[in-house]
């Protein structure tokens, strides 16, 4: 495909999110004299350096690659400056961008945010979003100010949420929605239509990165807000509880129609139809999916075959 005219777009981004938007702008035939992301890092038992998505990406289409470890450093920001950006795209980049670096590109810099500004600015929108049981989120396209995730709004695409929806999924669906709504936003740059609205001042939550403490299921909460937390923490870092001496990874769950007096924590049954679980308030939780240390994701009659729970038998956290 011939380059899309007339915009000289770099691009700053790690995850396998921002890649989906990288690729998209390579299928629309973006001229891209800069992609932007974090230093390899060491991964798996033998801590061997790994390449982010987004580099892999960039080296197998032979676009320049930088991975400063600051932007803040003169070098980083002549290098930036070097390659004469119309505009910057940042998308789950990482690192900060000082002011200097934002002036740099002529029609400043973009960020695709995963969630409905204001509402959760910050690190960790799509899980805080499940967390909280949210009924929608979805994608900004935001002009990128000091602050953080701050800036006016180009482009606002709204996303329903399932009852079924992981962090993964979720993920792979708002990744789609972002890209096709910045190949949107760049041609209304070309075109001059587009106008940023400042965000609002009500409504402003922030996402927090995740910590895998986190994760420790504590059966005290009501059931409705574990098998929430099931679906955010999937695939990373993994919701966890630790019943008869062995720590078990959960995948997923449904709330049922049962009451129990038990004490949270308590295993009421186990079968085909799932572990079922005395939680917070009275509530009951049918664990249908786990893994144990070093096995695979099973569900519910297939993992307990092998490794029998027994009613009476507590879950705490790990």
């Amino acid at each position: 495909m011939e380059p899309h005219p007339p915009l000289r777009v770099g691009f700053a981004g790690t995850p396998e999110f921002a890649a989906r938007v990288l690729t998209a702008m390579l299928e629309a035939g973006y001229s891209i004299p800069l992609v932007l992301t974090q230093p390899d890092r060491p991964a798996g038992r033998g801590h061997a350096l790994v390449a982010s998505p987004v580099k892999r990406l960039a080296v197998a289409h032979g676009l320049p690659v930088q991975q400063p470890a600051s932007l803040k450093t003169q070098a980083a920001q002549e290098a930036i400056a070097a390659a004469r950006l119309d505009v910057l795209v940042v998308v789950a980049y990482g690192l900060l961008l000082p002011a200097a670096v934002l002036a740099l590109p002529r029609l400043g810099c973009l960020n695709i945010h995963a969630s409905l500004l204001p509402r959760w600015r910050g690190a960790a929108p799509i899980q805080r979003a499940l967390l909280a049981g949210d009924a929608e989120t979805g994608v900004c396209i935001m002009q990128m100010d000091a602050g953080l995730d701050t800036g006016p709004v180009l482009h606002v695409e709204r996303v329903a949420i399932a009852n079924d929806d992981t962090a993964a999924s979720l993920h792979d669906r708002l990744a789609g929605r972002g890209a096709a709504a910045l190949l949107h936003v760049l041609d209304g740059l070309v075109a001059g239509t587009l106008a940023a609205k400042p965000q609002s001042s009500e409504g402003v939550t922030y996402a927090a990165k995740l910590d895998k403490a986190e994760a420790a299921i504590d059966f005290r909460l009501p059931a409705p807000a574990i098998e929430r937390a099931l679906r955010a923490f999937d695939p990373f870092p993994g919701a966890y509880a630790r019943i008869q001496d062995t720590v078990l990874k959960l995948w997923r769950a449904t709330v049922t129609a049962q009451r129990t007096e038990a004490a949270p924590g308590t295993v009421l049954s186990a079968g085909a139809d799932g572990v079922h679980v005395s939680c917070g308030e009275g509530t009951v939780l049918a664990v249908t999916m786990l893994q144990r240390p070093g096995g695979r994701r099973l569900e519910a009659a297939e993992f307990l075959r092998g490794f029998p729970i027994i009613p009476g038998s507590r879950f705490t956290q790990a």
